[in-house]
C-alpha cells in the first residue's frame, strides 16, 4: 500500500553549480574586454558581439552614472531580484503514468474479459441514469429555485446509478470514517480532489450543489446530470463571474430548501500526496464547512487523475480486481464569532485540517501550474513539470494572473530553452531584439540570480513580473514614450525609436533598430502609438532599461511615495 505521508524531499540535496564570472568596471580602458555573463559559454556570434563592444567601449563614461550600480531597473524602485528556489514536490504527478511488472500486465490480461462486462454495465447505468434525469428535468424551467420533492425523488434513481457506475469501476465497497453533519449545521462542503471518482460519490451520497466549469455542461450524459444538481457555473478566468459564483453560493448556503454546496477549492484534480493552494469561494460567504477527505489506498495501481489520460485511467480502473476508496468526514469549521476573520485565514484553517489529516504539506501550486504544465508538454518540452512555479505563491507576490504567466511561457520557450529548462544569453537577446552590450549584461545579470551564465523560466518570470509590477513601471513606460518624441503627437516613428534607445546602446545597425520597432509596432502600420508602446513594454517589460538615460533624472520613486501617502 502507498504511503500517503510525505513521500518526497523538500529540498534537493543536489549542489549547485557554481561560476565565478569576473566583473571590470566599465570606466577601465578600452583594450581589456567586457565580460558575458557566463563567459565560459560564449558561441561565436557572441563573440563577434563582445568585440564590437570593445570598440565602443568610449560610450561608457558618460553611462557610468547609471550603470555603476549594475542594476539597470534601479531607477524605478526595483532592489536586487530575489527568486526562491524550486519546489522538489510534483502533486500532480501520478506514480504509475504506465504499467510495469509481470504481475500487473498478467492482471490486465485476466480483467479483460471482466473490463468488457463492467463496460457495459457503465454504459447501461449511465443510459438509466440519463433517461431518468431527463424525466426530473421535464417541464422545469425555474432553476434559480430549489427543485421540488418529487423531482428530487425521481433523481434517486440517478443516484443509485451512481453508485453502481462506481462498482462496475471496481470500487465494490467504500470504507467511510465519521458521518456527514447535517444541512443546517453545515451548508457547505469541502473535500480534496484527486479523481473524476469524487464526484460520482458525492452525486450518489449528498447530492449536493457543485460549482463547476461553464465547460461541463456540454460533456455528454454527464452534463444533463450536473444540470440535476442546480450547478453553479463560474469562468475560472473572468472575475466578474467568480463573483457572481460567490454571491450565488452564499445564497444557496443561506436557504434550508437548497441542497448543501460543495467545492474542491484546489480547483483541480492532484495526486492525493500533497494539497494544493485553496481558492477562496468556498470561504468567503462566511458559513460553517464540513471538510472531507478521500483517499485511494493502492499498491500496483495510483487512482489520480495527473499527467495521465482519461482513457487511460479509466482502462487501468477496469482492470484491477479491485480498487480502494476511503472517505473520512472531518469535525465541522466555523468562522469566528467576531466576524473579523478573513476567507483566507478561514481556508488556512480549513486547508490546516485537511492536510493533518491527510498527514501531508501544503504547496504553492495551483490550477495555473497545470496551464504552465501543458503549455510546455504541448512545446515538446523534455520534462515540462519543469515549468510549474508554484503559482499561488507567484500571484500572491506580483498579482500577476495564470494567463500572463502563460504568455511569458510562450515568450521563455521560443528562447529555445535546452531539456534542462536553460536559455543561453545569446538566445535571450535575440527574442527580445537586443544586441550584445553592457546594457544587456546587465539586463542578463539581473535575472541570472545564480551567476550561472543561463537562465530559467522561474528566473525570467520573477524578474519580468517584479519589474512591471513596480508601482513607478506604468508612469516610466508613459514617460519613456513621451521622450521618445511623442510629446507633441500621439505616436512615434522608427527614427525617433532609434534616436531613444541609442543613448542606452550606441551604435545600433539599422536592421536592429527595425526588429526592435517592429517589436513595438503591435499593428505594423508603420508608427508605434501610445497603446502599442504600453503594450509592448508589457508583454516585455525588461525592455524598459533601454529607457534608462531618459528617465534617470525623473524623479520616479518620490512621486510614488507622494501616492502612496496620499491613499
Amino acid at each position: 500500500m502507498a504511503d500517503l505521508g510525505i513521500t518526497t524531499p523538500l529540498l534537493s540535496s543536489q549542489p549547485s553549480d557554481q561560476v565565478i564570472v569576473t566583473v571590470h568596471d566599465y570606466a577601465e580602458s578600452a583594450s581589456e574586454p567586457v565580460p558575458q555573463p557566463g563567459h565560459e559559454q560564449l558561441s561565436p556570434s557572441q563573440s563577434h558581439n563582445q568585440n564590437e563592444t570593445q570598440n565602443h567601449n568610449h560610450g561608457h563614461n558618460n553611462r557610468n552614472s547609471y550603470l555603476s550600480s549594475g542594476n539597470p531597473f534601479r531607477f524605478i524602485g526595483c532592489e536586487e531580484l530575489n527568486v526562491p528556489p524550486p519546489s522538489t514536490v510534483d502533486p500532480f504527478r501520478n506514480s504509475t503514468p504506465t504499467i510495469d511488472g509481470v504481475y500487473e500486465w498478467l492482471k490486465i490480461v485476466i480483467c479483460i474479459p471482466i473490463a468488457l462486462v463492467r463496460l457495459v454495465l457503465f454504459g447501461l447505468f449511465l443510459l438509466v441514469g440519463y433517461i431518468a434525469t431527463k424525466l426530473a428535468l421535464a417541464g422545469w424551467k425555474d432553476k434559480q429555485n430549489p427543485m421540488p420533492r418529487w423531482r428530487c425523488r425521481l433523481m434517486w434513481v440517478t443516484r443509485i446509478c451512481a453508485r453502481c457506475i462506481l462498482f462496475s469501476f471496481g470500487y465494490h465497497w467504500i470504507k467511510r470514517k465519521g458521518k456527514p453533519a447535517p444541512r443546517e449545521v453545515a451548508p457547505i462542503v469541502v473535500s480534496n480532489h484527486i479523481s473524476y471518482i469524487e464526484p460520482i460519490f458525492y452525486f450518489y451520497e449528498l447530492f449536493p450543489t457543485i460549482v463547476a466549469a461553464e465547460s461541463h455542461d456540454s460533456i455528454p450524459f454527464v452534463g444533463t446530470i450536473i444540470r440535476a444538481m442546480q450547478v453553479i457555473y463560474v469562468n475560472r478566468f473572468v472575475p466578474s463571474s467568480r463573483k457572481q459564483a460567490v454571491k450565488e453560493i452564499k445564497r444557496r448556503a443561506s436557504c434550508d430548501r437548497f441542497p448543501r454546496v460543495l467545492l474542491f477549492p484546489e480547483g483541480t484534480t492532484t495526486n492525493g500526496r500533497n494539497l494544493i493552494s485553496f481558492q477562496l469561494g468556498a470561504f468567503i460567504p462566511g458559513y460553517p464547512i464540513q471538510p472531507i477527505i478521500v483517499r485511494y489506498p493502492h499498491v500496483h495501481f495510483d487512482n489520480s487523475w495527473g499527467h495521465i489520460s482519461l482513457a487511460m485511467l479509466m482502462f487501468r480502473m477496469f482492470t484491477q480486481f479491485h480498487n480502494f476508496f476511503e472517505v473520512e468526514y472531518l469535525p465541522v469549521i466555523s468562522p469566528f464569532d467576531d466576524k473579523k476573520e478573513t476567507a483566507l485565514h478561514f481556508s488556512q484553517r480549513t486547508s490546516h485540517a485537511i492536510a493533518t489529516a491527510l498527514n501531508t504539506v501544503q504547496t504553492g501550486h495551483s490550477y495555473g501550474d497545470i496551464m504552465l504544465h501543458m503549455q510546455a508538454h504541448q512545446a515538446k518540452q523534455a520534462k515540462p513539470s519543469i515549468y510549474m512555479i508554484e503559482m499561488a505563491k507567484v500571484e500572491s507576490l506580483f498579482r500577476i494572473s495564470s494567463a500572463e504567466a502563460v504568455e511569458f511561457l510562450d515568450k521563455f520557450l521560443s528562447m529555445n530553452p535546452d531539456p534542462s529548462g536553460r536559455v543561453q544569453y545569446h538566445d535571450f537577446l535575440r527574442v527580445l531584439g537586443l544586441k550584445a552590450c553592457p546594457l544587456s549584461e546587465e539586463i542578463f545579470a539581473f535575472i541570472d540570480v545564480e551567476k550561472s551564465g543561463t537562465i530559467t523560466f522561474r528566473q525570467f518570470l520573477y524578474g519580468s513580473a517584479y519589474v512591471m509590477k513596480l508601482p513607478s513601471f506604468r508612469q516610466a513606460c508613459e514617460l519613456a514614450f513621451s521622450k521618445c518624441g511623442a510629446a507633441v503627437k500621439d505616436y512615434i516613428v522608427e527614427q525617433e525609436l532609434r534616436d531613444s534607445i541609442q543613448l542606452a546602446i550606441p551604435f545600433l545597425k539599422e536592421d536592429e533598430v527595425h526588429d526592435l520597432f517592429v517589436l513595438f509596432d503591435n499593428d505594423n502600420d508603420g508608427r508605434v502609438s501610445k497603446d502599442d508602446f504600453l503594450a509592448c513594454l508589457k508583454r516585455n517589460p525588461l525592455l524598459i532599461a533601454l529607457f534608462t538615460p531618459q528617465l534617470q533624472h525623473q524623479d520616479l520613486l518620490a512621486n510614488d511615495q507622494a501616492v502612496e501617502e496620499i491613499v
